[in-house]
């Protein structure tokens, strides 16, 4: 939370509630993961069943992810909001379900990529 803290003095005032904002984009951030991992595993899914399971659960968490964007909209405004939870989504999907779930490779162009989104969302999140 202390690194946290720095990033949303920007966006978080006594009518923001900061924990209520931290916990929104923490899950805005995982049903993101968990909707691009879940339509990755119907992409190769050895039935129709199984590639509809998959689907279903991929456009659920979807839906999970545009109530939490559209709650956060209530305590920022839209220009910092969906830079930030995109830029985290992009993260958070590169490496925990490419890397970490799926053992995909992340090249050095594709971190530096990466490095770039942080200090994206570190200017935006300051404005």
């Amino acid at each position: 939370m202390q690194r946290i803290r720095p990033v949303l003095d920007g966006v978080a005032s006594p009518s923001r509630p900061a924990a209520l904002i931290v916990i929104l984009l923490l899950a805005n951030l995982l049903f993101n993961i968990l909707t691009n991992a879940a339509f990755r595993v119907s992409a190769f899914a050895e039935s129709w069943r199984s590639f509809l399971v998959w689907q279903v659960i991929g456009n659920l968490a979807g839906f999970i992810t545009v109530l939490t964007l559209t709650w956060l909209l209530r305590y920022m405004p839209l220009s910092v909001a969906f830079p930030l939870t995109t830029g985290l989504t992009v993260i958070g999907v590169q490496v925990i379900a490419a890397a970490a779930l799926f053992h995909e490779p992340i090249a050095a162009r594709q971190w530096a990529g990466t490095v770039a989104i942080v200090i994206g969302i570190l200017l935006v999140s300051r404005t």
